[in-house]
């Protein structure tokens, strides 16, 4: 093997390990709606894109039957949006203190909960996905852990 050979091999070799790193830090935002509502379904997960005259975007999903959205937010003109919001409510859970939601909040990371103007407790989860964006595993992370809190919530709110 010459010298010429080795180096075409070391040269395809980096560009094979380039190309493969490239592939696999593919960067996702907020800007196009169908790439998140893709990620939701390659979760497994049901994603209904809905778009509104005058609204920004939202996508309604649910897991294990708990329903949740995912919104769309800091848009310009309803589009070219910079983050993201995972919200999830129960409107048969109005008896749950607001005390008891501090208490969440108090032990809890990532996502946040309180009380609508229904009175309803909700739990919120922002996703900062501005400029470049994040790779799509790292997205594809924020999901599992609003998996795990989902279910954490729906414990807590009707734990007796």
């Amino acid at each position: 093997m010459g010298p010429i050979f080795h180096r075409a091999i070391v040269a395809a070799a980096a560009a094979l390990a380039l190309s493969a790193a490239q592939a696999h830090a593919e960067l996702v935002n907020a800007k196009n709606p169908a790439t998140i509502k893709a990620i939701l379904e390659s979760q497994g997960w049901p994603a209904t894109l809905v778009t509104k005259d005058g609204d920004d975007p939202y996508i309604e999903s649910n897991r294990n039957g708990l329903k949740f959205l995912v919104l769309f937010m800091n848009c310009e003109d309803n589009r070219n949006c910079k983050t993201l919001q995972y919200y999830m409510g129960f409107s048969d859970a109005k008896d749950v203190s607001l005390d008891r939601l501090n208490q969440w909040n108090r032990t809890k990371r990532f996502a946040r909960a309180y009380r609508d103007d229904e009175g309803d407790p909700v739990l919120e989860m922002d996703v900062d996905v501005d400029f470049a964006g994040i790779p799509r595993e790292n997205l594809g992370e924020t999901l599992n852990t609003w998996s795990s809190l989902m279910d954490s919530f729906r414990e807590y709110v009707f734990e007796k």
